[in-house]
């Protein structure tokens, strides 16, 4: 299968809304980014992340959509994982934008972080787009 490597440069993420360590834990969030594939460039894209209510933020594995403004061949797993390591990267225990540790009943909205990630990966050029 011929693979083509994939660029994803991070720009920037919006904390629609979090409730951190509460019976009613969630978190909706919206990360823009960049992309590079196959030699051409995409700018300006953007996915959403939540968190179940009532999962672990620190824990459980953050829900990512598929990218908005773009349709062709991407390793969803590889994107999925560093989107959610990005965001995990702005906020939490690990965060460099709001540092969370030990706290109850944090509640959060509309937060923006603007922090630059780059990640690149492969991509499966076969692998039919979204």
């Amino acid at each position: 299968m011929p693979k083509t490597k994939t660029k994803v440069t991070f720009t920037k993420c919006i904390q629609d809304s979090q409730d951190y360590a509460s019976t009613e834990e969630h978190m909706v969030s919206r990360v823009f980014f960049d992309l590079e594939i196959g030699g051409k460039r995409y700018p300006g894209l953007y996915v959403d992340i939540k968190q179940p209510v009532g999962g672990d933020f620190e824990k459980t594995p953050l829900e990512v959509g598929t990218p908005k403004g773009y349709s062709g061949p991407l390793s969803y797993s590889a994107f999925r994982e560093a989107a959610e390591a990005y965001y995990r990267g702005c906020v939490g225990r690990q965060g460099t934008g709001i540092r969370i540790a030990g706290g109850s009943n944090i509640r959060m909205r509309n937060n923006t972080f603007i922090i630059t990630k780059v990640v690149e990966f492969e991509t499966d050029t076969d692998t039919i787009g979204w």
